[in-house]
Order: C-alpha cells, then sequence, then structure tokens
C-alpha cells in the first residue's frame, strides 16, 4: 500500500477547534515535523481537512 509524508508547514494557531485535533489525531504536534501514514481514505480525508497548514507527498 502507498504511504504519504505529512510535514506542518503552518500554525494551527486561530485555527478553529476542529482543524487543530486533525493535527493532532495526524500525530504533528510542531512545526516542520514530519509524519509517515499509509495512504488510507481515512488519513488522505484528514489531509484534505487541513491541506493549508500542511505539505504531503505520496511514496511507496
Amino acid at each position: 500500500m502507498k504511504k504519504v509524508r505529512i510535514t506542518q508547514v503552518k500554525s494551527g494557531i486561530g485555527y478553529p477547534m476542529r482543524e487543530k485535533m486533525t493535527l493532532k489525531s495526524l500525530g504533528l504536534r510542531k512545526m516542520h515535523q514530519t509524519v509517515e501514514h499509509e495512504a488510507t481514505p481515512q488519513i488522505m480525508g484528514m489531509i484534505v481537512k487541513v491541506k493549508h497548514l500542511v505539505k504531503f507527498e505520496e511514496f511507496e
């Protein structure tokens, strides 16, 4: 299965609590922190919700 590498590039300060909780669910706690997850529909949906706060790339 494909994997996705997610990096937080913008702070969650000033954004709704729902978006902050989505960042936390993805495992992102600090700016420029990178995490890797499998590219499941649930993870991809979370990325779409906070796409203005993160950078992501898919890889094998």
